[in-house]
């Protein structure tokens, strides 16, 4: 669903910084040869992944929802020099892809794969947190996110990615629509959790910045 004009989208795009090349060639594979392309970041949300990161200088990241690693590699741009980006996913067959375009990039030895479950993988990392990205599967915001927050540096920023699911959380929620439901009460969360402080950028699919207090 686009919330402005094509038109307006293209501008934006052509007046943001340029798409990195290494990028720009994983963009293109994916849209060759990855299901569902259109769940990659892209050009425009890539370059605010990438600049949130480089004022934040995290020294650790925690991605949940690798797809292709697109996001992670924006994300590594504003890592600091002795960091390391955690990311995890379910999907094995994605693991070789992700890794050929990781290794290729500054970052390779920075990057660690976590292959399973989310909720089981957050318990098991014995780190603290900058920064945190979420674009995984909707039913388990609500956990990633109650997950998360105790490993978070005071200060640190979690973004979460697609919160406004199409416009589906203005209109009215259909009996089955279970990730409708969830992104409802997790935007919810969002605003009224005390131990944080939120703003949603209507950035593509809506995109959330929640600062730790």
């Amino acid at each position: 669903m686009h919330f402005i004009s094509q038109e307006l989208e293209d501008y934006i795009e052509q007046h943001s910084a340029p798409e990195p090349e290494l990028l720009a060639a994983l963009n293109k594979e994916t849209y060759q040869k990855i299901l569902l392309p259109r769940m990659l970041s892209g050009h425009f949300q890539g370059r605010v992944l990438s600049m949130l990161s480089k004022l934040i200088r995290p020294l650790n990241i925690l991605e949940i929802g690798t797809y292709t690693g697109y996001a992670a590699l924006c994300l590594c741009e504003g890592m600091q020099e002795n960091g390391s980006l955690h990311t995890i996913d379910i999907k094995e067959e994605l693991v070789d892809f992700q890794r050929k375009y990781f290794d290729r990039s500054p970052w390779g030895n920075q990057i660690v794969q976590h292959l399973g479950e989310a909720i089981d993988v957050i318990p098991t990392l014995d780190l603290k947190f900058d920064l945190v990205f979420i674009d995984a599967d909707k039913e388990n915001y609500l956990n990633y996110y109650e997950l998360i927050v105790p490993k978070i540096n005071r200060g640190g920023i979690i973004l979460s990615d697609n919160v406004l699911w199409s416009g589906k959380v203005v209109e009215p929620l259909q009996p089955n629509d279970l990730s409708t439901k969830i992104l409802l009460e997790y935007n919810q969360r969002l605003n009224n959790d005390p131990r944080v402080e939120t703003v949603l950028l209507p950035i593509r699919d809506g995109l959330t910045v929640t600062r730790v207090l």
